[in-house]
């Protein structure tokens, strides 16, 4: 029988999980919410919209969470008119959010005592891959639960690794962002660097492309570096702060080293704090040389 897909978050990302859920013949709910991108694609192939996240569960096998963060995740399981008070038992919770692994325990113990089972399996990758399909997802919990949602997840990805136990999946996330936004800051900054001192950009991005700087971040970056076009990366310079904060305390209980995380996190917070927190993260080029 075909699984009844409920949806929490059609933002960017979320949207295009949505259409391509749909497109797979899944029946889809999703939560009606101001930060919604429009809806009218989704409606027109047959998704149905409910107020609340309890309305959504009481009708969900699944429940798909994409959310900013763990105060969101939080609030939608557990807080007024959350998923928690009409969960059926068995219901499966899979959050593709961005997430503090110890949050992510608590919420998956919260999920288990009511009788439902939990994945954390936030995704990498950029909104253009969720539209097309092909995002990455990190997933952490029960092999078997993740066996019985794996033509969900197919739905909307292109690679699904299981990472470990429930929290692996958004302890990886984190590792995996604090790669990923470290390399384009510390690009940004060398950019932004060389604007000043004259160096032609296009010769940089070609002399890095040669070398040792070739990869994933001056592909994602130079588009801005030779025409100031941001729109590659539609990732704000607020999310990439709250994602290094995540990592920085995920570090800091740990007990290990996050001197270089923290450097980055208070460039990344500067920029916020002065007002550029919804530019995305290619800006940063033109914000460090100010």
């Amino acid at each position: 029988m075909t699984q009844a897909i409920g949806m929490i978050g059609i933002g960017l990302m979320g949207h295009g999980i949505a259409r391509n859920v749909v497109k797979r013949g899944f029946p889809l709910t999703v939560m009606d919410h101001p930060g919604n991108r429009p809806l009218d694609e989704l409606l027109a192939a047959g998704v149905q919209v409910r107020p609340t996240a309890a309305a959504v569960a009481a009708e969900a096998d699944v429940v798909i969470l994409c959310v900013t963060g763990s105060p969101q995740v939080e609030a939608v399981l557990a807080g007024p008119a959350g998923v928690l008070e009409t969960l059926q038992p068995g219901t499966i919770i899979v959050d593709c959010s961005t997430a503090m692994p110890s949050s992510t325990l608590r919420m998956a113990q919260a999920v288990a005592e009511k009788g439902g089972r939990f994945l954390d399996a936030p995704m990498t990758r950029l909104a253009k891959h969720a539209h097309e399909g092909t995002l990455n997802l990190l997933v952490g919990g029960d092999p078997a639960v993740l066996a019985e949602v794996q033509p969900l997840l197919d739905s909307f990805t292109e690679n699904v690794t299981h990472v470990g136990p429930i929290g692996a999946g958004h302890r990886m996330k984190l590792l995996h962002n604090y790669v990923s936004i470290g390399f384009m800051t510390l690009l940004a900054e060398a950019a932004a660097h060389a604007g000043h001192a004259g160096v032609d950009p296009a010769v940089l991005v070609d002399v890095l492309a040669k070398g040792g700087g070739a990869g994933v971040a001056l592909q994602r970056l130079s588009p801005f570096m030779l025409t100031r076009d941001p729109s590659d990366v539609p990732f704000s310079i607020s999310n990439a702060a709250k994602d290094l904060a995540y990592y920085r305390e995920t570090a800091s209980e740990a007990g290990v080293r996050h001197t270089i995380a923290d450097a980055i996190g208070q460039t990344l917070e500067s920029a916020v704090g002065s007002g550029h927190g919804q530019d995305y993260v290619p800006q940063l080029v033109a914000l460090l040389g100010r």
